[in-house]
């Protein structure tokens, strides 16, 4: 069954929302998952893929935009219409819904900030996998995270 992480940042903004996400998806490829983040929108994916390449001067991380030729040889997509190519482990959702596919992975990630329209999408979020039986985890992180 999936596993389920919320992190939760003290935050209000959209750049440290998607700072961490560059942070965890380091860390999630790290540990030798493949990494599907999937994002609200066109916009979000492009920023995404540009701060991955620039978020920290000493660290790579492989990643290409799903609908990229390249996609299918890095071990981390960027994507949000459609689901990532069977093989990838774990998701990392930017999305204020959870995707209909979303149970192909072994763990999701949610990160959540402390902006209204995202605290009530993944309250939302929280409830749907709450009542399918999921098993989730929050993770609360303070402002030096």
């Amino acid at each position: 069954m999936t596993q389920v992480d919320f992190y939760i940042l003290p935050d209000t903004t959209l750049d440290a929302r998607l700072a961490f996400a560059c942070r965890l998806a380091e860390t999630i490829y790290r540990k030798g998952y493949r990494l599907h983040l999937h994002a609200e929108d066109e916009t979000m994916a492009h920023e995404l893929d540009d701060r991955l390449w620039t978020y920290r001067p000493d660290s790579y991380l492989p990643h290409a935009l799903l609908d990229d030729e390249l996609a299918s040889d890095v071990p981390v997509t960027i994507g949000w219409h459609s689901p990532p190519e069977p093989g990838v482990d774990a998701m990392l959702n930017l999305h204020p819904s959870i995707p209909e596919w979303f149970s192909r992975f072994e763990r999701v990630a949610e990160i959540i900030n402390q902006h209204q329209t995202v605290l009530t999408a993944k309250r939302q979020c929280w409830q749907t996998y709450k009542q399918r039986g999921y098993p989730v985890t929050p993770h609360h992180l303070d402002a030096q995270s």
